[in-house]
């Protein structure tokens, strides 16, 4: 594996356990914002292995998920957890304090899809 791909899917993967700390402690917006960044991460990943270096720019998990290949399956997924980038993080995007609009039951549904597309992209990058 080149050394950019493995960048790529070493930080996504460390991203993922920084999002598993967060929700232990019950910080559930960076949970929420570290989750988006582990996929963005592994997605992005994938698309370099497959050379396409130009489809790697932006934050749309959803526009990644396609140029990776992702299984129609995970989309619904990735549409819940790509907004996340901002909304966990910006109080003028929801109009909220983000860390007030996230739960635990919302939280565990953004690891359990994190985790699910790192385990799909694991199995490519292998």
């Amino acid at each position: 594996m080149r050394q950019e791909i493995e960048n790529w899917w070493k930080q996504g993967k460390n991203d993922l356990e920084k999002a598993r700390v967060l929700f232990k402690s019950k910080n559930f917006d960076g949970t929420a914002f570290y989750c988006q960044q582990a996929v963005e991460k592994v997605l992005k990943a994938i698309i370099l292995a497959q050379g396409k270096h130009q489809s790697i720019q932006g934050h749309s998990l959803v526009f990644l998920g396609r140029e990776a290949g992702l299984p129609l399956p995970f989309f619904t997924g990735l549409k819940k957890l790509s907004p996340q980038y901002t909304i966990a993080r910006y109080p003028d995007v929801s109009e909220d304090v983000p860390y007030e609009l996230y739960d635990e039951p919302m939280a565990k549904e953004f690891v359990a899809i994190a985790e699910e597309v790192l385990a799909w992209t694991e199995k490519r990058l292998q």
